[in-house]
């Protein structure tokens, strides 16, 4: 029987997830292992979409004071009893979220960081009335919880609001500090990189080293930044990445877990496919599917019997750190990208505790922020001593259709981007010319990244990445059209000249000239050129553009009405 809870489409808040009746994956065994083993502050680095957040927010339902124990009923945490009696509702805890601390400067950056204290706060002005805190910490937190403070009271916030809730109930605190990274990234973007880094510094530095109010700490985030001056002076940081056993489990959902939600809402058949595109990543020794994927997929499915998997995981955060990698990619690195693309392993060095001020220092750093991000994952490789360096895919063919749509169209739009020789593109395009736009695509293809799959899409987005750059152009992709879908439709915007282009992909160079004269004449049967006509423009032109690797074939023609 299919069942009837429903699945939570972005809610990573347990106790919104239990309370709402919404389909839960149970993870609760966590709160054991981290108990069991944990050191007094702990980070956790996993790619985004993977369960840091629920995970977090369960930790604060299960220890915080004053939270319904009952949330927890019929999970499996609940079978140790006597760790539930001994930890479940028995300490304070502070959680704070830094994801969406981000702004244009410094400072707009502090106003959101400011606003988010002030929530957190809020939880605890109960503190304002205790005796048994110090007044001029209840000052402190009267303007915290008001936006008055100025930076040192922003700085020491977590230290102020530990220390009140210790004198306030006796008991150590637990920090949980999620997306910790968040302002980091978001400030190598923006340029006030070095004084976010002095801002964190105070404000989680203090609170993790020697503090007195601190039971332990979890941090979480994409990436294991411990060289950062945030973590000066801190010797008990525990770091637990993508690579280690202890917790794989507890991050992304296992073969087990799937198994279950298939099953549990009779999608059995849509096993095989939801594998191919969402499964893959190996955390420790566990295999992974990506939770975000799998949830929305389910649901769409539910709605949609039979509807093909889309890529859900693309658009969810920012791909900045991948894009700016494009811009200092060298041929070497356009290979390894061909390859991976291709189905094939590739062998790197990865450094897991990369700053941001390292990221661009060269290429090769690209492959350990991919592989810490989730665009790539570790494989093992009989015979290959690992002591080398570690073999990387592609996880899935989500990721690889990532791969195919944003990077390659980076590519194309970082020679846009430099405009150089691009006139004569456009101006070759708009007079007919198929030999000089041919020559200028020959040359770009050998600076670029080729794919080798079979498929046109990869193609279709080179050419728009380099038809961006022309911005007094009207460009249109997949237009209906006369009897069809034209690839590319383009008004040059001089009021009469028009541009259909069909793209083709062929199997040998061999192929090449036949296929670009079937794209043309499918210009013409299909009457492609007939809504630029409707329009107004007196002369357009159809090109017909077949690729094979880094060839490729054009011809043109002067379109009929």
């Amino acid at each position: 029987m299919r069942s009837q809870k429903k699945l939570p489409i972005g809610v990573d808040s347990f106790e919104k997830i239990i309370q709402g009746d919404y389909y839960y994956i149970d993870k609760t065994m966590f709160i054991r292992e981290l108990l069991k083993s944990h050191g007094e502050i702990n980070l956790f680095t996993r790619p985004r979409r993977f369960g840091k957040t629920l995970n977090m927010s369960m930790l604060k339902a299960f220890f915080d004071i004053g939270t319904d124990n009952a949330l927890f009923d019929g999970l499996r945490i609940k079978q140790e009893e006597k760790l539930c009696s001994a930890h479940q509702g028995r300490h304070p805890v502070v959680f704070f979220s830094l994801k969406g601390v981000e702004g244009k400067n410094y400072l707009e950056a502090i106003e959101m960081l400011a606003t988010i204290i002030a929530t957190e706060g809020k939880r605890f002005s109960y503190l304002l009335e205790s005796n048994k805190v110090e007044a001029s910490d209840r000052e402190i937190l009267t303007r915290l919880i008001y936006r008055n403070g100025d930076i040192t009271d922003l700085k020491t916030s977590l230290v102020t609001i530990m220390r009140m809730l210790r004198a306030h109930y006796g008991v150590q605190v637990i920090l949980l500090i999620d997306e910790y990274d968040v302002p980091l990234e978001k400030a190598n973007d923006n340029g006030y990189y070095l004084e976010m880094v002095s801002f964190l510094r105070g404000f989680m530095g203090e609170a993790f080293k020697t503090n007195p109010d601190l039971y332990f700490a979890v941090v979480t985030g994409c990436l294991r930044i411990s060289k950062e001056s945030i973590f000066t002076g801190v010797n008990n940081l525990k770091v637990d990445t993508i690579s280690d056993m202890r917790y794989d489990e507890y991050f992304g959902f296992t073969e087990d877990d799937i198994q279950k939600i298939l099953q549990d809402y009779d999608l059995t058949k849509a096993h095989a496919e939801i594998k191919e595109w969402y499964d893959g990543y190996h955390f420790g020794d566990t295999n992974v599917y990506c939770p975000w994927d799998v949830v929305n997929h389910c649901d769409r499915l539910l709605a949609e019997p039979g509807a093909r998997p889309r890529l859900y995981w693309n658009n969810t955060s920012s791909n900045q750190i991948v894009k700016r990698f494009v811009d200092i990619a060298d041929a070497t690195t356009r290979r390894d990208i061909e390859a991976l693309i291709a189905g094939r392993y590739i062998y790197k060095e990865l450094t897991e505790d990369l700053t941001y001020g390292e990221l661009e220092d060269s290429p090769e750093n690209l492959w350990s922020v991919l592989y810490l991000t989730g665009y790539l994952t570790s494989v093992t490789v009989p015979g290959y001593d690992s002591l080398t360096g570690t073999a990387l895919v592609i996880p899935n063919k989500e990721v690889k259709e990532i791969f195919i749509e944003k990077i390659q169209k980076w590519f194309a739009e970082q020679i846009a981007s430099s405009q150089t020789g691009l006139g004569l593109l456009y101006q070759a395009l708009q007079i007919g010319d198929a030999k000089n736009v041919e020559i200028f695509l020959q040359t770009q293809l050998r600076t670029t990244i080729s794919y080798y799959d079979g498929v046109e899409s990869f193609y279709h987005g080179f050419i728009l990445g380099l038809l961006k750059g022309n911005t007094e152009w009207t460009i249109l992709s997949n237009r209906e059209t006369g009897e069809g879908r034209s690839d590319i439709q383009i008004d040059c915007g001089d009021g009469k000249t028009g541009i259909i282009i069909e793209v083709k992909r062929g199997h040998s160079i061999n192929t090449l000239s036949d296929l670009s004269e079937k794209a043309v004449s499918q210009i013409v049967t299909k009457s492609y050129a007939d809504t630029l006509y409707e329009e107004g423009l007196s002369q357009v032109w159809g090109f017909g553009i077949a690729f094979y690797k880094k060839s490729c074939c054009v011809l043109s023609r002067m379109l009929e009405r």
